[in-house]
């Protein structure tokens, strides 16, 4: 039989970047009793800095098993994150920006799954977000409804499980209704220091997050907005 989810010790599969709203949902998930696993994706990214955070993060919040899986999508390129094009420091602007990966949490989400169904986790944890973000189309509530039930029906796990306890595999976005001031605040409730995680797309040669991309700029302002401290070091904090 299948567990409820309130269940202590339940085990869940959470996508860990080593990004702020990665951190924050792993976080939840581990505050809601789910015993973590934490899959983390070095996909060949600019910013490849941000596996040194989910590190960290796995190791702080004492995950039951963290894995790193190469995934080389520079190999196709096409985005400033994989690809030789510049990352644009101008300003979050209107549309899909050169930073989108083609069909990254699809993929990654894919593979968080296989996972899930290995471990026999029913519960996956993305840290998407669909209102202070940079317009990406797999950061939708839509993507996530839609990816749950491809999940549910090409699964074992979907399959067989759908009947246990009445749950079935549910995909978990608790981020994604959240403004990033919201989850700034999230990130203080839950204690969680600030500068273990990582969001910048083009750090400096010096290790520093540029403070000019636009992920850095969606996150200064969400702590801004919160007036919380961010334990962050950017080179550049003018808007």
């Amino acid at each position: 039989m299948g567990m409820d989810r309130n269940v202590p010790g339940k085990p869940a599969v959470v996508l860990l970047s080593g990004g702020l709203d990665s951190m924050v949902t792993a976080a939840i998930a581990q505050e809601r009793g789910f015993q973590l696993y934490a899959l983390t994706i070095n996909y060949g990214q600019r910013h490849v800095i941000e596996l040194d955070s989910a590190r960290q993060i796995a190791n702080h919040l004492g995950v039951e098993r963290h894995v790193e899986l190469s995934l080389d999508l520079s190999i196709f390129g096409g985005s400033a994150l994989t690809d030789d094009i510049e990352v644009p420091t101008g300003g979050v602007t209107e549309g899909i920006p050169v930073t989108y990966v083609p069909a990254r949490n699809l993929v990654f989400l894919s593979l968080t799954l296989a996972w899930a169904e290995t471990v026999g986790a029913e519960d996956i944890f993305i840290g998407v977000n669909a209102l202070d973000y940079s317009g990406y189309p797999d950061c939708r509530p839509e993507f996530i409804a839609s990816f749950t039930e491809t999940a549910r029906l090409g699964t074992k796990l979907g399959v067989e499980g759908a009947g246990l306890a009445g749950k079935g595999l549910k995909v978990h976005a608790p981020l994604q209704h959240m403004t990033k001031a919201d989850i700034a605040r999230e990130s203080s409730r839950l204690g969680l220091d600030t500068g273990m995680s990582w969001s910048c797309y083009n750090p400096t040669e010096n290790g520093r997050a540029c403070g000019s991309c636009d992920s850095c700029r969606l996150r200064r302002k969400g702590f801004n907005d919160a007036a919380i401290e961010d334990r962050i070091d950017y080179a550049n904090t003018a808007d």
